[in-house]
C-alpha cells in the first residue's frame, strides 16, 4: 500500500465524521452511472462462489485465477479478492442506498466467515468443495472433529499481503453497516469478526509485533525477547532454506496493515483493547528500527530481532520500501496521539535515505547489512550486487529499484514538523469541509465526468470490464481489480452529484 494510502487511512481513522454539505443538482450522467454500476455488479455476482471472488476470469470462464490458477469452487482472500470486492459493494450501498449492494457485501463477508480458520484468520484461498474444504481446520470445525484430525489439517493464518487484515476489515465494516439487524446472518458475521479480532490479539508477540503466519498456538515469551533490533555480526550468505513463518515481517506492510485494522476496529466497535494492541504494534516499529549507521528497517526479523532470510530472493538487509511504510505510520501515529517518540525516529532515517540514494530520486529496495551496498536476490538463494546479474524472471518480477515514496514521505514529515499536530489536523479538516461543500462537490463532479463517460463506454453489453493482459497471463480478462477501480469511480461521482 503506497504511503499516500496510509495517510488517507490514518486520517480517516483520526478525524471525526463531517456533516454532509448541500449537494449540487443531480447530473444527467448520474442515471447512466447508476445503471452501469448495477449492471456490472449483477454480472460480477454471477461469477461468485459462495459469495466470494477470485482475481480474474477468462471471458469464456474456462480459466480463472487468484494469484495462481483456481477452480470454480475456490475464492481468493488476498486483495483484490473477496474482501476488496466486498468493500466495493459496501461503498456502492452507502452511495446509492440500494439494498442489493448491501446483500452482495454481506454475501462476501459470509464467504469469509465460512473459510475462517481455527487460528482466527485466513489462508490465501477458500474452497467450497466439501472434499477440499476438509483439508483445513476451520473455526466451525472446533468441537466437531477430534484433536488428531485437527492436527492433520491446515490452520495457518496469513498476515502477509494484507490477507487476514483485509478480511477482518470487511467483517468490521459490514457489521458497522447493519447495527440494527439481528438475523442469523448478521450474528454469524459478528461472531466471525469478534473471533478474528480476539485471535489477532493472541497472535501478537511480547514486543508488539506479529509473525508472517500463525498456527494459533501461543509462543513462549522467552523465545521472543523484548529488546531493540540489532544488526548481526554474521549471517548466512546463502539461503538456509529454513521456515520463516514465525519471523516478524514488514514485507508488503504486514505490520502496518494490522495496526490500521485494529485502529479501525477500535473505533467501529468501541473496544479500547484493540487500540492498545495497535499502539503496541507501533511501539514495535520503534524497537525494530536498526541502529546507526543503518537506522531504518529490515524486511523481516528472526525471533532474536535480527534481520533474517525469508524467500530465496529476500536476504537479510535493510529495505527502503518497507522503511517508508514504517515511517509513514510513525508520523501519522504522532499526529493522532501527539507522542513525540514516534516523530523522533524519523530524522535519522531520512538522513540514511540521503546517504543511500543510488541516483537522483531513486533507491535500491535492499541494502547489505553493514556496508550499505545495494543487494539483489534470485531464486538460487545467492546475494547479487548488480541488477543485471539476476535472472529475467526475478529482474522483472520483483521491485528492486524505485523512489518508493521517499519524496512524499519527506513532505509528510516537513509538514507536521512545520505545522504541529493541532494545526495540521485543523488543515486537514478544513480541506475535507471544503471538498464536501457545494462548490467542492460540483468541482469534483466536473473533474470526474470525462472519466465516468470513459468507464461507462468501456462496459460491454454483458456488464463486463475486460482488462488488458497482465504480466503473468495473456488476457484479456474479467478482473476484480477493474471492477473495484471502476465501481469506486462511479461511486465517487454519484456521491458528488447526490442531492
Amino acid at each position: 500500500m503506497p504511503p499516500a494510502r496510509v495517510l488517507a487511512l490514518a486520517l480517516t481513522l483520526a478525524a471525526p465524521a463531517l456533516a454532509a454539505a448541500p449537494a449540487p443538482a443531480a447530473a444527467p450522467l448520474a442515471a447512466e452511472a447508476r445503471a452501469g454500476l448495477a449492471r456490472a455488479t449483477a454480472f460480477l455476482r454471477g461469477l461468485s462462489a459462495g459469495g466470494g471472488y477470485l482475481w480474474r476470469y477468462s471471458p469464456d470462464l474456462r480459466e480463472r485465477a487468484g494469484e495462481n490458477a483456481a477452480t470454480p469452487t475456490q475464492v481468493w482472500v488476498q486483495p483484490p479478492g473477496t474482501p476488496a470486492v466486498g468493500q466495493a459493494f459496501l461503498r456502492a450501498w452507502e452511495v446509492t442506498g440500494d439494498p442489493a449492494y448491501l446483500d452482495a457485501a454481506q454475501a462476501a463477508a459470509d464467504a469469509l466467515a465460512t473459510g475462517q480458520l481455527e487460528s482466527g484468520g485466513w489462508d490465501y484461498l477458500i474452497d467450497f468443495d466439501p472434499v477440499q474444504a476438509s483439508a483445513s481446520y476451520r473455526r466451525t470445525d472446533v468441537g466437531r472433529i477430534s484433536p488428531a484430525e485437527a492436527a492433520k489439517r491446515k490452520n495457518s493464518t496469513t498476515f502477509d499481503d494484507d490477507n487476514t487484515q483485509s478480511a477482518i476489515r470487511l467483517l468490521v465494516a459490514v457489521a458497522a453497516a447493519t447495527p440494527s439487524l439481528g438475523g442469523e446472518r448478521e450474528a454469524r458475521l459478528r461472531a466471525a469478526r469478534d473471533y478474528g479480532l480476539r485471535r489477532l490479539l493472541e497472535a501478537q508477540r511480547p514486543n508488539g509485533g506479529w509473525p508472517q503466519r500463525w498456527n494459533g498456538q501461543r509462543v513462549d515469551p522467552a523465545a521472543y525477547p523484548v529488546r531493540p533490533a540489532q544488526i548481526p555480526t554474521d549471517y548466512p550468505r546463502e539461503h538456509p532454506k529454513t521456515n520463516y513463518n514465525s519471523h516478524y515481517t514488514l514485507n508488503d506492510n504486514a505490520q502496518r496493515d494490522i495496526v490500521l485494522t485494529l485502529l479501525g476496529a477500535a473505533r467501529a466497535i468501541g473496544n479500547a483493547e484493540y487500540r492498545a494492541a495497535a499502539l503496541r504494534g507501533v511501539d514495535f516499529l520503534l524497537l525494530a528500527q536498526l541502529p546507526e549507521p543503518q537506522p531504518v528497517w529490515a524486511q523481516q526479523y528472526n525471533p532474536q530481532f535480527e534481520p533474517a532470510w525469508a524467500r530465496a530472493f529476500e536476504p537479510p538487509s535493510v529495505c527502503s520500501s518497507e522503511s517508508v511504510g514504517a515511517l509513514s505510520l510513525l508520523i501519522e501515529t504522532h499526529i493522532e496521539t501527539g507522542d513525540a517518540r514516534y516523530l523522533a525516529a524519523v530524522p535519522r532515517a531520512l538522513a540514511w535515505f540521503e546517504r543511500a540514494e543510488i541516483a537522483p530520486g531513486r533507491w535500491a529496495r535492499m541494502y547489505e547489512l553493514g556496508t550499505n551496498r545495494p543487494v539483489y536476490g534470485d531464486r538460487d538463494g545467492r546475494i547479487k550486487y548488480r541488477l543485471e546479474d539476476l535472472s529475467e524472471e526475478r529482474r522483472t518480477g520483483y521491485s528492486w529499484e524505485s523512489d518508493y515514496g521517499v519524496p512524499s514521505l519527506r513532505r509528510q514529515y516537513e509538514e507536521v514538523r512545520n505545522l504541529g499536530c493541532d494545526a495540521l489536523l485543523a488543515k486537514r479538516r478544513a480541506a475535507e469541509e471544503k471538498a464536501r461543500s457545494l462548490a467542492g462537490r460540483a468541482a469534483q463532479a466536473r473533474a470526474l465526468e470525462p472519466k465516468v463517460r470513459a468507464v461507462l463506454a468501456a462496459l460491454d453489453s454483458e456488464g463486463r470490464w475486460l482488462a488488458p493482459a497482465g504480466r503473468r497471463s495473456a488476457g484479456p480478462w474479467i478482473t476484480t481489480s477493474a471492477y473495484i477501480a471502476n465501481a469506486r469511480l462511479l461511486c465517487d461521482y454519484l456521491e458528488a452529484v447526490r442531492p
